[in-house]
């Protein structure tokens, strides 16, 4: 039922920056999407900002570690602004984003030693001491004073670049860049006037803010992202950060102050810094709220802000003064919007995936980064039809949500007693449980749009003919490969699939077997050791969790050697055999094809799913399309239905196609059906 937001809401209360007045108190900080090309936030860089500015969005902040000098090599996507060819499209992007009242910001950085010599140019990197970060492992040589000066400027025209672009502001990032190394006496060993006391290791990030504030002038907007503390192992106390904001905000060149906490020179560090659903909600608010009250200029935060009560408390409690939701706006760039109007509870959440570190999408919202071929809105239908889709996990789920939208007569069968599919057994694992809200979503807007799902029913042909279908959905999903067409005597082992399904708790020694290299399997593994088993993983791959993205996965493999899981890598299952009341497994090791054989209490296998694909095949034949589809037009945005075809066309989506992951099932059935 709708009902209007409160006027009172602190979130939609405007902050004043300035000239600048920003609409509320939300914001999406500078990150690093890799939309890019060749260096400059073309169109569809642009789309995806937009969208967040069209769903009501006070600020958007672009350019994750845009580059001001040719010796800072993109390593990670980012933008550069090394010349004045940025302007004009810096300009149409500002366009883009303020026709719809929001503002826009860049920031600048120099990488320093984060960067690596073979990125790009191949010039050597610099940084106040010789230098190697563990993520990017580049050695830098010590930057001299003409480099100094040189970079110094080179902040100062990107900056007035920004500005004669009509963008509302930038902001310098120091943290571990290049200006936070100096800041850092861990990387920052110098003698001269830039090392030492703090005064002297500030004194670059201030050459450089003073030539940004010198070239654009008094009136544009100039912020910094810096940490507050390091926590454990960092090389710089909580003091000196204070220190540091302190001697910034008495120089009169900065105007707000974007504060973080953590470190992002290991891939631990990283992991916490943009933690995902490992950590908790909001766990850099306290340091940061600490540290406000210390300082005068305005703050703004974001880190794991993934729902508005978190962010309304956030504002509401005077700990920021600018809270940020960047993830959240990956997930739902209309979330502004939907506050204002009162439908809070149709915003699509953020589970902490993390799935867009690693793949430029959002897990579950098939749109972002594909804006102009797949729009956020789902449009009406001009012609209504009957849709029957048959399975209730993720991708049935989206597609039944989307034809809905669309205006069309839904029927969903699903042959378990609950939606979900495999997301229910996924969200079992550790540190998992998160996953449920992509299911949880969509749940509710079935329920909202009317769409009844019946369940205990495995639909046949002769239950899906009884719907007179127009279009037929099969979203069966797989069930567990067991791999016994490839391994002898596979026969022997559970799958993890089973496992959890059954909720046993395996005792004794467990070989947990992954063939293919995905969180399910690293998780799966952390799962069963806490359970009570005394786990081995074992996996063809050089590591566990090779496809886990980068954020992801060094948290995941934390938990699971705490969980005392032992790791045998390279080793590829060859056979199966009973051993008396155990199981002996034989393993080939990948690269010299030695064989060694390890005899367990149990043998699990992990190597995904067999498509269910019965329904379809028996389906097939009968249909006005024999299954087939024009993929051309699919992945263009437009309709596969030949709206003048006698009979029913059949489609399957997701991992009744293929062992795939949640994203492919749900943009499949999107794509699908916006367009029906």
């Amino acid at each position: 039922m709708y009902q209007p937001a409160l006027a009172a809401d602190p979130l939609l209360e405007p902050l004043h920056l300035k000239k600048l007045t920003l609409k509320n108190r939300i914001f999406s900080t500078s990150h690093a999407i890799r939309f890019g090309v060749d260096g400059l936030p073309q169109d569809r860089y642009q789309r995806y900002h937009e969208e967040k500015a069209k769903g009501g969005i006070g600020l958007t902040m672009f350019g994750g570690s845009s580059n001001v000098s040719p010796d800072s090599g993109s390593v990670f996507g980012a933008l550069n602004l090394r010349d004045d060819s940025v302007i004009p499209v810096l300009a149409q992007f500002a366009d883009r984003v303020h026709q719809h009242g929001t503002a826009i910001m860049c920031q600048l950085t120099h990488l320093g030693g984060r960067s690596h010599w073979r990125a790009e140019d191949w010039l050597p990197t610099v940084a106040p001491s010789r230098f190697r970060e563990p993520l990017h492992r580049g050695f830098a040589k010590e930057i001299e004073p003409h480099d100094i000066r040189r970079i110094a400027l080179e902040f100062g025209e990107a900056a007035w670049r920004c500005k004669e672009a009509g963008l509302d502001g930038v902001e310098l990032h120091v943290h571990h860049h290049l200006v936070g190394q100096f800041w850092s006496p861990h990387m920052n060993k110098r003698t001269d006037a830039y090392g030492g006391s703090v005064e002297n290791r500030a004194r670059f990030g201030l050459e450089a803010l003073a030539e940004m504030r010198r070239l654009c002038g008094p009136d544009f907007i100039i912020g910094i992202r810096m940490a507050v503390g390091e926590g454990d192992g960092g090389g710089m106390s909580d003091a000196d950060y204070l220190e540091m904001a302190k001697l910034h905000e008495a120089s009169g060149l900065i105007d707000f102050f974007n504060l973080t906490y953590g470190r992002i020179d290991t891939a631990v560090g990283l992991s916490e810094y943009m933690p995902g659903m490992a950590v908790k909600l909001a766990p850099q608010l306290p340091f940061v709220a600490d540290f406000r009250k210390q300082v005068g200029l305005p703050t703004f935060h974001a880190a794991r802000i993934n729902d508005l009560a978190t962010a309304r408390y956030a504002i509401s409690e005077g700990l920021v003064d600018l809270i940020g939701m960047t993830r959240a706006h990956i997930a739902d760039p209309h979330i502004v919007e939907k506050l204002s109007e009162g439908r809070e509870a149709e915003i699509r959440p953020c589970v902490g995936a993390t799935y867009c570190s690693g793949h430029g999408s959002c897990i579950h919202n098939p749109s972002i980064g594909r804006e102009k071929v797949l729009p956020h809105a789902v449009e009406p239908a001009a012609v209504k039809r009957r849709v029957t889709i048959v399975g209730a996990g993720v991708g049935g789920l989206e597609a039944a949500r989307v034809a809905a939208e669309r205006g069309h007569a839904v029927t969903v069968f699903e042959a378990a007693p609950q939606a979900g599919g495999q997301v229910l057994l996924a969200a079992q694992l550790h540190k998992r449980r998160d996953l449920i809200g992509i299911v949880d979503w969509r749940l509710s807007e079935l329920e909202r749009l009317g769409v009844a799902i019946t369940f205990n029913c495995l639909a046949g042909e002769g239950e899906i003919a009884a719907t007179t279908p127009d279009i037929v959905i099969i979203a069966t999903g797989g069930l567990p490969d067991r791999m016994e067409d490839l391994i002898p005597g596979a026969e022997l082992a559970d799958t993890l699939w089973e496992l959890l399904e059954n909720g046993q708790a395996p005792e004794g020694e467990v070989l947990l077997y992954d063939g293919i290299g995905t969180i399910a399997g690293l998780h799966g593994a952390t799962t069963l050791a806490l359970r009570g088993a005394k786990v081995s993983f074992v996996t063809p791959d050089r590591n566990a969790g090779e496809e886990a993205t980068n954020i992801e996965r060094p948290l995941s493999m934390r938990q699971f050697y705490q969980a005392g899981v032992s790791l045998l890598p390279d080793m590829q299952l060859v056979s199966v055999a009973r051993a008396d009341n155990r199981i002996a497994a034989t393993f080939a090791n990948i690269y010299t094809g030695e064989t060694e054989t390890r005899v367990t209490d149990r043998l699990v296998i992990e190597n995904g799913t067999i498509p269910a694909d019965d329904t379809y095949l028996a389906l097939r034949e009968a249909s006005a399309n024999k299954g087939a589809f024009d993929m051309a037009r699919l992945t263009a945005g437009e309709t596969v239905v030949d709206a003048d075809a006698e009979g029913f066309h059949l489609f399957r989506i997701g991992d009744a196609v293929s062992s795939r992951d949640i994203h492919a099932a749900v943009l499949e059935a999107f794509r699908l059906c916006r367009a029906i």
